[in-house]
């Protein structure tokens, strides 16, 4: 059974960072597809970042570019992303995923079979 557990989030002012964690439990993180999502308040999921082989292969999403790094760590079986520079409108509960359907757009979040529960991140000037 594939368990995905998330930490990492809280409140934090414009221009700081934070570094998210996405435990992985049944789930061999650097021979997969994972990613994370994020749901800002009254919007739909959307793709923040993606990764495959231990980072050798990522996507990022253009409204997150140059601020946000996706990383694996195989020792600890876990994904990690690194939150630079954040602005308010970054404020979302943030979600780690896996197993997604082979092809097509990565930032679909419906592809992603596997998720966790989120962790909130609220940005504040």
């Amino acid at each position: 059974q594939v368990q995905l557990v998330e930490s990492g989030g809280g409140p934090v002012q414009t221009g700081g960072s934070l570094n998210l964690s996405c435990a992985a439990f049944g789930y061999t993180v650097n021979d997969h597809w994972m990613a994370w999502f994020r749901q800002p308040p009254g919007k739909e999921r959307e793709g923040v970042a993606a990764t495959r082989a231990g980072g050798a292969v990522t996507h990022v999403a253009t409204s997150v570019r140059g601020r946000f790094i996706i990383s694996t760590d195989d020792s600890q079986n876990t994904l990690y992303l690194q939150m630079n520079d954040l602005k308010t409108e970054d404020t979302a509960v943030y979600y780690c995923a896996a197993g997604p359907q082979p092809g097509g757009d990565w930032a679909e979040a419906w592809r992603w079979k596997y998720w966790g529960r989120g962790t909130q991140v609220t940005v504040s000037s």
